[in-house]
């Protein structure tokens, strides 16, 4: 009886050595995880705090924290909506047309309501277009604003100071053992 290697069998060492290397790659790029190791993803890194453009009004996150305003109490949308809104030049007169009315700021946003024009906030976190972000989905889960938006209220001036790049986002959802599915973030085939 003659022993025969498996690698002399036709096809299988090329099938072997597909299978190996398919394993390979996927144990290298972290996409198949053995054991329990959270996987981490690299990315291009980001250079962080970001300044963006002044806002139209100065505004200070730190004073309005400080009065024990709540992040939900301008963004109430967030609770609801996938989309966290800013607030209008409406709202934020709700308790400017009695405090602090001499304020230099508060008169350039009187104005503005004056001449029923709309706010027009620089926006400092933003994800692409192509990148579907649930606010309300982020709070139900017990995440607090924080965790995406930084320190927010012990800023006078907001600057970008977390990441919300895919990696940063992907790391987040990994280390809370979230589904990092392509789907989850991204609406496919549409």
């Amino acid at each position: 009886m003659r022993l025969v290697r498996q690698s002399q069998l036709p096809g299988t060492g090329s099938v072997l050595k597909k299978t190996l290397s398919v394993i390979f790659l996927l144990l290298s790029s972290g996409v198949l995880v053995l054991g329990q190791k959270t996987p981490v993803y690299k990315g291009r890194e980001e250079k962080l705090p970001a300044a963006v453009a002044p806002q139209p009004i100065a505004f200070s996150h730190k004073k309005h924290a400080a009065a024990e305003i709540a992040c939900l109490d301008c963004h109430a949308d967030a609770t609801e909506k996938d989309f966290a809104d800013i607030p209008n030049v409406e709202q934020c007169m709700l308790c400017h047309q009695s405090i602090k009315t001499e304020s230099a700021e508060v008169k350039k946003l009187a104005a503005i309501q004056k001449r029923n024009e709309k706010m027009e906030w620089v926006p400092v976190y933003r994800v692409p277009d192509f990148v579907f972000f649930s606010h309300v989905n982020h709070l139900k889960a017990g995440e607090q604003c924080v965790t995406c938006h930084g320190p927010v209220a012990e800023r006078d001036v907001l600057a970008k100071e977390v990441s919300t790049s895919m990696t940063s986002c992907m790391n987040c959802h990994a280390s809370r053992k979230v589904s990092n599915a392509c789907d989850l973030c991204h609406q496919l085939g549409y």
